[in-house]
Parts: structure tokens; C-alpha cells; sequence
């Protein structure tokens, strides 16, 4: 709705992870450094961890697209609801062994084991790249340890590195897990944004998208998004997404207070420093977009309406 108003080419905001939009921010750019250099090193297992929200999927899809395919060999496994036997058939099958479904597991380690020996012959080292690693089943946890045990004499064939929530790290500090927890040589925590972090990711993913102009977003605006997201790029999306809405309604150039407030009162999830907007009457639950962003904005789209087809 707010695009053209806005002179965008699309919207700025969207929840889908397109690395199109990644800003290099200092925590990103932190993380993405220490697993190039994590992975150069060619050992054990890294982690990235951080709340719902952080970005954790987005940064391992830009490793995924920046990760030099002629040094690496890299498999990706989005879902990690698997069974032993399931992971080592979905990384067969990442890495091309024919067959992998019809292998009993003593033969699956072995074709694994070979493939893996050609791969590192070849020059080239191989990556497992694990998303939501906080979902894996305490057994799929220990068989992921017992597939890096793979080796040479000089270097370990298979490197792993999970993206997961803070409970992958509760899983980890068990005692029965201080095995893998030892081979975990790197790892990286997510922190939320700050008013400078979050200030910069909304003019550059308004920039991504075609504006060009002053800040749409006043520092006082940008203050209450931080504030009520906990700085969670997730909830700032969604946030920012609905306070452009609540100015395109209102007919307005630039989000200020107001507009967030009306965005944050729209919105579930949000920190409680929001709450007393909500107790105040502003709170309706969102389902796509509500029944209070459709108010607010008719009275200025009606005029619209009388020239749309």
C-alpha cells in the first residue's frame, strides 16, 4: 500500500531472510568474520547462538552464498527434525552419494567416509550447516559428534557449525554432552541492536529498497522502536512495516511517536514498556493487517478510492 507513497521499489521490512538486505552491522559482521575464520581453521564444531528474531538464519544463508565453492563443499540441513540415521542420509545426499536412502547405516558411514577422503583429495573442505540446531533430538546431537570423528591423520574431514536458539547452549552444558561440547573450538552470541545499530539497519534496508530522502524515521521514533522490540531485527520489521502503514494512512512523510505507538499497540510480543498503550484502549491483536491501521488510514484513502479501477 505505502510503497509508491514512499518511493520504494518494494517493501523494506518483509520477514523473509534475503541476504539482499543484510546490513553490516557490527555484531553481523563480527559473526561472519570469526566463521570465515572459524572454518579456515578447519576444526570441530562453531556455534551461533541468540533469541528468536536475531538474524541467526540470515547469517547462515550469507555464508552459504559467500563461501568460496571451489575451497568448500557445503551442506545445509533447514530442518533439523531427524533421526540418526535421517541426518546422515541428508548429508549423503547434500554431498552427492548416489543410493543414500537404499544404505543400511554401516554402509552409509562408509560411503560417507569415502566421499568425505575424495572431497578433502580434491581440495576441498566440507561444511554442514545446521539451522533451529536447538530443535536436534538428543541422540541426532551425539551421532552429528560421532560423524566429525571422521578424519585423517592430518585434519578432520567434516566441520559442523550450528545456528540456535539459547537453548542449544542449555542442551550443551549437560553433563552427558561435555564430549561435543569440548570439540566446539568457536563460537559467537548475537547480541540485540542498539538505537546506533537499529538506526543505521532502517536506512539502509529503506535505502535497499529505492528511497531516497530524509530520515523517515525520527530519532525519537527510533528510540521507541528499540525500546518496545528489545532490539530484535524481527519484531523491528514488523514494527517499522506497520508504522509506515499508520504514516501512509494518515498521510504523513515521516514516522514519529505517534505512528510507533499506534504500530507497537498493533502488535504482539512486544516489550511491556509498550503496555501502557495498550491498557489505554490502543490494543487490538493483529492478524495480517488490523482493524486499527485500516481505521486510521481510511479517512485519508477514501479520496484515493474514488480513482483506483
Amino acid at each position: 500500500m505505502y510503497q509508491a507513497f514512499f518511493g520504494l521499489r518494494e517493501k523494506p521490512f518483509a520477514l523473509t531472510p534475503n541476504t539482499g538486505f543484510l546490513v553490516q552491522l557490527a555484531p553481523y559482521q563480527a559473526c561472519l568474520n570469526l566463521l570465515r575464520v572459524a572454518l579456515a581453521e578447519g576444526e570441530g564444531f562453531i556455534k551461533v547462538t541468540g533469541e528468536v528474531g536475531t538474524g541467526k538464519t540470515l547469517l547462515c544463508r550469507a555464508l552459504l552464498n559467500g563461501l568460496n565453492s571451489a575451497r568448500y563443499q557445503l551442506a545445509y540441513l533447514p530442518n533439523p527434525h531427524l533421526t540418526p540415521l535421517a541426518l546422515r542420509q541428508a548429508l549423503a545426499l547434500e554431498l552427492d552419494i548416489e543410493q543414500a536412502a537404499q544404505l543400511d547405516e554401516h554402509g552409509l558411514l562408509e560411503a560417507l567416509n569415502r566421499r568425505l577422503i575424495e572431497l578433502a583429495r580434491a581440495g576441498r573442505s566440507t561444511v554442514l550447516l545446521i539451522d533451529e540446531a536447538q530443535a536436534l533430538s538428543h541422540d541426532t546431537l551425539e551421532a552429528l559428534r560421532l560423524l566429525t570423528n571422521l578424519e585423517t591423520e592430518r585434519s578432520k574431514l567434516l566441520q559442523v557449525v550450528l545456528f540456535g536458539q539459547p537453548e542449544l547452549d542449555q542442551t550443551l552444558a549437560r553433563e552427558d554432552f561435555r564430549q561435543l561440547r569440548q570439540r566446539i573450538t568457536f563460537s559467537y552470541r548475537l547480541r540485540p541492536l542498539d538505537v546506533t545499530d537499529t538506526t543505521r539497519y532502517l536506512q539502509e534496508r529503506l535505502a535497499v529498497a529505492g528511497y531516497r530522502g530524509e530520515p523517515l524515521f525520527s530519532t525519537a521514533a527510533v528510540r521507541l522502536l528499540v525500546r518496545a522490540s528489545g532490539g530484535i531485527p524481527r519484531l523491528l520489521n514488523i514494527l517499522a512495516n506497520k508504522s509506515l502503514m499508520v504514516a501512509f494512512g494518515e498521510g504523513r512523510r515521516r514516522v514519529d511517536r505517534p505512528q510507533v505507538r499506534r504500530a507497537i499497540a498493533d502488535t504482539e510480543g512486544c516489550r511491556s514498556a509498550a503496555g501502557g498503550w495498550r491498557r489505554l484502549g490502543w490494543g487490538l491483536a493483529a492478524c495480517g493487517v488490523s482493524v486499527l491501521l485500516l481505521v486510521g488510514a481510511w479517512p485519508w484513502l477514501a479520496p484515493l478510492a474514488e480513482v483506483l479501477p
